[in-house]
């Protein structure tokens, strides 16, 4: 009886809101204006509740194929939605342009229930069918809208509150709503906000997936909300044209609608044109560039990229030269936009070069399943760096990275470090103990360098800790549950070191979950680009290379592969006192293009000896400078060809080291292989 006497209340308020809008204190305008068009418009009854109509089978699978892009770029943010939500009582709900759910998120036990009042996939929701809800008033207002239990047409509906979000593509249209159906008798702010936002990023995706073969272009105003869900996001053609625009993009634009921007040129946008945000962007590694409007009246800050997906022929990007380009290769398609996003964070490792790419685009794909990782590569390949960009999209990325030198660490030292100990385990033991490297890089990555390097007896160790997921810190009894992705480094042959009985084959294969290899400096492809990057990570206003310069950098072989590189032009900066680098700024070997000469990496017997004969004529120094030259050497080879270190030790600033080594003539490929100044 308390039941119908409810649906009565319910049946006499829609009609008194109706009849008088003065009265609409618990309903808002757009309640108001949908139940005025539930009755007078589609002839509905409050009083007598019809089911949702259902689509056939084959009805349903031709809808869902008619909207197959907008599900795959929603289903990943509706999953994301509904634990982000977490609560069993609701319903993350797609529906289409006509207002058919085509994909629910939900808990089996809430599915069912609300499967019997309608809401299914396949069902019909639009306000004509279902009278005033979430999904079918989100669809005629074009807008954000709550409708809160007695705010629903029916009396059916009035244990449910809906939050639901309009889907818009890139010409403006509506082409679906996302929903959340609760049985929370509170309208939840924070839903609203995540709803909102998920809309948001199912709306990029579109963008993305429909628009692989596309440039794209994200921008703000502010540099620290490019590439977060506030920036603008254009697709631009190879010649310029802009083909989509989000949202974001038109309200940071001051534009009302798509068709204000689509169909013309990006220069009517910006004072730039597509050519130099790519190249900008490139040199820059991917961080925001400033432009400004077409009508220089507003700056904002981009970057833009090349297609995922290659289209025809390969873009010509101009470096500091007209006369001198490289070529962009395209990245090679990736399965899903996720991938692409993590391709995007691994875009500073690779400026062109088809075998970079590949091992990235590898490395990408297995770093997500957890899979332990060798990096091989010559010193200096930057593997390193590498490993610490692995880490930034691995599953966890949020955790600490940890790096541990194998090889510059005493034998002595490393189970310490990387085990850890308790308190007075051995004599010089810290008071309270210390944590190993291992348990310091729980939940977060460890990154094992020059693994080859480690002694037989530790090997033993770090294979039972992979194996058990756990560490015993020496002098102690207990053990520490550790998970951490592993990423081991060397640039030696391991399979070799197996053979000969220095690395444990048990080990090896524990450690080789998948190699990745990089290429040497002087096998790569992108080295222009790659000298462009530095250039502009290294000071604000970048010189450029004379053309004798440039083939110069070009021809040398580069035994110290990115670091040694990193130097030069690090010097050359220096020692540049104009906006020109020539000839005159580079080592002598680099300038002349005579073959580097490789030294051992072991030039001093101990700390105080002489320097040993470097093949370089000092003739023209003179017996204080010989002196001089011969300390800064030596502080070199103690700190492993550290320039920051030994600047820090002289008390004087690296451009000034760089200098004085130059007037010394202190090459900087002398030692290569012990160089460890990044």
């Amino acid at each position: 009886m308390s039941l119908l006497a409810d649906v009565d209340t319910h049946v006499r308020e829609v009609l008194n809101i109706v009849a008088n809008p003065l009265a609409a204190r618990r309903a808002s305008d757009s309640v108001a204006q949908s139940w005025l068009r539930c009755l007078t418009e589609f002839q509905l009854d409050p009083a007598r509740f019809v089911m949702p109509p259902v689509l056939t089978q084959r009805e349903l699978t031709e809808r869902r194929e008619a909207t197959s892009d907008l599900i795959a770029c929603s289903k990943l943010e509706m999953t994301t939605l509904y634990q982000q939500l977490a609560d069993p009582e609701l319903a993350v709900v797609l529906v289409d342009a006509d207002g058919v759910i085509v994909h629910q998120v939900s808990s089996v036990p809430f599915g069912e229930a609300v499967a019997a009042d309608g809401l299914r996939v396949g069902a019909l929701w639009s306000e004509r069918e279902a009278g005033t809800n979430g999904m079918g008033t989100c669809l005629i207002e074009r807008d954000c809208i709550a409708v809160c239990q007695h705010e629903h047409f029916y009396p059916r509906y009035t244990s449910l509150t809906c939050t639901a979000a309009p889907i818009f593509d890139e010409r403006g249209e509506v082409v679906g709503v996302l929903d959340v159906t609760s049985r929370s008798k509170l309208l939840q702010q924070h839903s609203l906000v995540l709803v909102g936002m998920s809309r948001q990023m199912i709306e990029n995706r579109l963008i993305d997936a429909r628009y692989r073969h596309a440039n794209l272009i994200h921008f703000h105003s502010r540099p620290e909300f490019v590439g977060t869900l506030h920036a603008g996001k254009l697709a631009v053609s190879d010649d310029g044209v802009v083909l989509a625009a989000s949202r974001s993009a038109l309200f940071q634009l001051d534009l009302r609608s798509p068709a204000e921007l689509c169909g013309k040129r990006i220069e009517e946008a910006f004072n730039a044109t597509l050519e130099d945000m790519i190249a900008r962007s490139i040199r820059g590694s991917f961080h925001p560039v400033t432009v400004y409007s077409a009508k220089a009246n507003s700056r904002f800050f981009l970057t833009a990229q090349t297609p995922r997906e290659a289209s025809s022929g390969a873009r010509r990007i101009l470096l500091n030269d007209p006369n001198t380009s490289i070529t962009r290769t395209k990245k090679a398609p990736s399965s899903d936009t996720a991938s692409a996003g993590r391709l995007d964070k691994l875009a500073h490792l690779e400026f062109g070069d088809p075998r970079m790419a590949s091992q990235i685009q590898l490395a990408a794909r297995v770093i997500q399943r957890k899979i332990p990782i060798i990096l091989r590569g010559q010193t200096g390949t930057g593997k390193e760096v590498f490993a610490n960009a692995l880490h930034s999209i691995s599953p966890n990325g949020t955790g600490p990275f940890v790096a541990v030198n194998c090889a510059s660490l005493p034998e002595n030292l490393i189970e310490s470090e990387l085990f850890g100990y308790r308190a007075g385990a051995f004599t010089g033991a810290q008071r309270e103990g210390r944590r190993g490297k291992i348990v310091q890089a729980n939940s977060g990555t460890l990154f094992l360098d020059e693994i080859g390097d480690m002694p037989m007896a530790l090997q033993a160790r770090l294979l039972r800790v992979l194996e058990e997921h756990e560490v015993t810190p020496l002098g102690a009894e207990t053990t520490v549950k550790v998970d951490f992705q592993l990423i081991s480094a060397s640039h030696r042959n391991l399979i070799e070191l197996v053979q000969t009985g220095t690395f444990r084959e048990d080990l090896y294969y524990r450690l080789n979950g998948i190699e990745i290899n990089l290429p040497p400096l002087r096998e790569r492809a992108d080295i222009l680009a790659l000298i462009a990057h530095i250039l502009e990570s290294e000071t604000d206003d970048p010189p450029t290379l004379s053309q004798e310069a440039r083939q110069a950098l070009l021809s040398y072989a580069w035994p110290g592969n990115i670091r040694q590189l990193r130097h030069v032009l690090q010097m050359a900066i220096a020692l540049c006192d104009g906006p020109e680098i020539r000839c005159a700024h580079l080592p002598a070997e680099i300038a002349s293009g005579a073959p580097p000469v490789m030294q051992s990496s072991a030039r001093l017997t101990n700390a105080n000896a002489a320097p040993l004969a470097d093949d370089v004529d000092i003739s023209s120094l003179n017996a204080i400078q010989v002196k001089e030259r011969e300390t800064v050497l030596q502080l070199l080879d103690e700190h492993r060809w550290n320039v920051s270190n030994v600047a820090k030790v002289l008390s004087i600033s690296r451009n000034t080291l760089y200098r004085k080594m130059h007037r010394l003539q202190i090459r900087l490929s002398h030692d290569p292989s012990t160089t460890t100044d990044a």
